[in-house]
């Protein structure tokens, strides 16, 4: 086994305790609710349908989209992106910066997107994600 994959290990085993962990203090809050006599607050199945929808977006957004991967979900989002604003995008986080930039691919090379620019096409990105996320939730 290699360090590498030790460290993964490690980290999944601990994230998996975290969960555990997450579930039996909901639980011990939930018969301490009932315990009281209160009742719990009833969410309406399409709240409860639009908030998972938004966070898997994002998290399609953050971790699949932003990273280069290639996913079939996120090349068609890409793509629809493309179609949308009418040309190729790059998106890259700097090694040394905190924020995403935005590229725009031009026979010169890659251009850096104004801050207006990236505005909108963030909004766009994330109408899309948004959209491509609930047409494929059941």
């Amino acid at each position: 086994m290699s360090v590498k994959s030790f460290y993964i290990r490690n980290m999944l085993l601990k994230y998996d305790k975290q969960l555990i962990t997450a579930r039996r203090l909901a639980r011990y809050n939930q018969a301490l609710r009932m315990a009281r006599g209160e009742e719990e607050p009833s969410i309406p199945q399409d709240v409860k349908r639009g908030i998972m929808v938004e966070r898997i977006a994002r998290e399609v957004m953050e971790s699949l989209l932003l990273s280069g991967s290639e996913n079939p979900i996120v090349q068609e989002i890409k793509q629809q992106l493309e179609r949308d604003v009418g040309e190729r995008l790059q998106f890259k986080y700097p090694p040394t910066e905190l924020d995403l930039q935005v590229y725009r691919e031009t026979p010169q090379g890659p251009v850096e997107v104004t801050p207006a620019e990236k505005a909108d096409i963030m909004e766009k990105l994330w109408q899309i994600s948004l959209d491509r996320v609930n047409a494929t939730m059941l």
